[in-house]
């Protein structure tokens, strides 16, 4: 590689045509500017300059390299002042979460994005696995993980938390009891069994007697369909407050209040070490306020 400080040395040199001037311009001695012009030509292995009394002319080689110089430093130029007007409204994001939090999270995007037409976000409704992989791969941004992430490379900030609701319609106890829950049957969607676990096995003890033994009322696997069976009397469910907030008629659910609640941590995930452009900072800000907006139950 050219040294960068040789190089710029001899591009003045030619701007000014003198090393005299050259010098003056470069807050360096002449001697001083002859010995980077020594010094590069060493390093091309060729001579750049014809010397003409006081004055010079460029060799074809130092005609080439001076317009190299010229380049590096419109480049150099042009790159400090991309890196000096990082653009909150510029450019691409990429971010993954679960399905319930996507629902409440882009809404905000969009409204980003009608702020600002250079911005695009991308966003995915992702299992836990694959938002963690996706981040450490790089295929995004960020991502929102209900847990600190383990491995090595990956660093999290915790922005809150979403509780898991025990769903129910409208006009059904407000303490139910198993039999109640086992009357109505139970709306089950890729997570839901999972949940069932976390939250029955709390609250249940003694009725509770694993997923299997659940009453299976429905299925679906579209996250913003879950809570429809269940505003029409069909069933009941359980689904992150995020879930419930984000669906349209949530005044026909109830979230029961339970004795044990049960609540996912929310984390913020990235590299480690990575640095978040100014767009990446904004639509963080925008998921850290769409977290404290959840309503958490006591």
């Amino acid at each position: 590689m050219l040294n960068a400080q040789w190089l710029e040395t001899f591009v003045v040199l030619c701007e000014e045509g003198h090393f005299t001037k050259a010098a003056a311009r470069m807050n360096m001695t002449q001697p001083g500017v002859s010995q980077h012009l020594r010094k590069l030509e060493h390093q091309v292995g060729q001579a750049l300059i014809t010397r003409e009394g006081k004055g010079f002319t460029l060799t074809p080689s130092g005609e080439a390299v001076r317009d190299f110089g010229a380049r590096r430093r419109s480049e150099e130029r042009h790159l400090l002042e991309l890196l000096d007007r990082d653009d909150a409204g510029q450019g691409h994001v990429a971010l993954a979460c679960s399905g319930s939090l996507a629902m409440l999270i882009y809404p905000r995007a969009i409204a980003v994005m009608q702020q600002s037409p250079g911005l695009a976000v991308r966003l995915e409704a992702a299992p836990q696995a694959r938002v963690l992989e996706g981040v450490l791969s790089g295929l995004y941004d960020i991502g929102i993980a209900d847990h600190r992430p383990t491995n090595p490379r990956l660093d999290g900030d915790l922005i809150g938390s979403d509780d898991l609701c025990l769903v129910t319609p409208v006009g059904e106890p407000e303490e139910p009891s198993y039999a109640d829950l086992e009357r109505l049957g139970f709306i089950a969607h890729p997570d839901g069994l999972a949940y069932a676990d976390e939250l029955l096995s709390a609250n249940f003890p003694n009725d509770y007697q694993g997923v299997d033994r659940l009453r299976i009322r429905s299925f679906i696997n579209q996250i913003g369909q879950i809570p429809e069976p269940v505003a029409r009397g069909v069933g009941y469910t359980i689904l992150p407050r995020s879930g419930v907030d984000a669906y349209p008629q949530s005044e026909a659910l109830t979230c029961v209040k339970l004795a044990k609640p049960v609540r996912h941590e929310l984390w913020i995930v990235r590299r480690r070490g990575k640095v978040f452009a100014a767009r990446t900072k904004r639509i963080v800000s925008e998921i850290i306020d769409t977290v404290k907006e959840l309503t958490h139950y006591p």
